[in-house]
C-alpha cells in the first residue's frame, strides 16, 4: 500500500512519534489517520510502562505564577539523566504541569499516594487523573507517558506545591 507522506507529517504533528513509526503504523492499518494515532497511543503507553522501574535522580524544577500574582505553583519533575532535563519537551512538561497544579489545585500526584478515606471517584484531588488543561482529552498521565515515549526515559513527579494568597 501506498502511503501518502502529508498523513505522516499529520499523524507525526498529533503523536510527536518518529516518521518511521508513523509510516509503519499507516501501512499497518491501511492509511487510516485516526486508527493509526490510536496503535501509536498504545505502543507508547507499552513502552512508558517498561521503563517505569527506573530510577529518576536528575530532573528540575519549574514554577509557574498566574498573572497577577495571587497563585503560583512550584513542581519537581524528575528524570533519570541531565541530558533529559535540560531538553525543551521535558522543560516543557515541567512548566505545563506547574501551570495544572495552579489552576486545578490537586493534592495528590497518583491515586497510590491518595490516603484511606478520599474519595478516590473524585479525579480532582489527583494530579494524574485530571484532564489536561491545555487538552482535555487525555489526563496527565498521559501526558507524561507521551513524554516518556518521545524521550525514552521515565519521568515522574517529585513533589508539588500549590499558594494562593490569603489562603492559610
Amino acid at each position: 500500500m501506498k502511503i501518502i507522506v502529508g498523513n505522516v507529517k499529520i499523524l507525526r504533528e498529533q503523536s510527536g512519534a518518529g516518521v518511521m513509526e508513523c509510516r509503519n503504523a499507516l501501512v499497518e492499518t491501511d492509511g487510516d489517520i485516526e486508527k493509526a494515532a490510536q496503535v501509536l497511543k498504545e505502543r507508547n503507553l507499552f513502552k512508558a510502562e517498561k521503563k517505569k522501574q527506573r530510577a529518576t535522580t536528575q530532573g528540575l524544577i519549574d514554577t509557574y505564577v498566574h498573572t497577577g500574582g495571587r497563585i503560583g505553583a512550584m513542581v519537581e519533575l524528575n528524570c533519570e539523566t541531565d541530558f533529559v532535563a535540560r531538553t525543551d519537551e521535558f522543560k516543557q512538561l515541567a512548566h505545563d504541569l506547574a501551570m495544572q497544579v495552579a489552576a486545578m489545585s490537586p493534592q495528590f500526584i497518583s491515586k497510590e499516594e491518595m490516603s484511606a478515606g478520599v474519595d478516590i471517584t473524585d479525579q480532582s484531588v489527583c494530579l494524574a487523573l485530571q484532564p489536561f488543561i491545555k487538552c482535555t482529552d487525555m489526563t496527565i498521565h498521559d501526558l507524561i507517558n507521551q513524554t516518556i515515549a518521545k524521550l525514552g526515559e521515565n519521568i515522574k513527579v517529585g513533589r508539588f506545591v500549590r499558594f494562593e494568597v490569603g489562603e492559610a
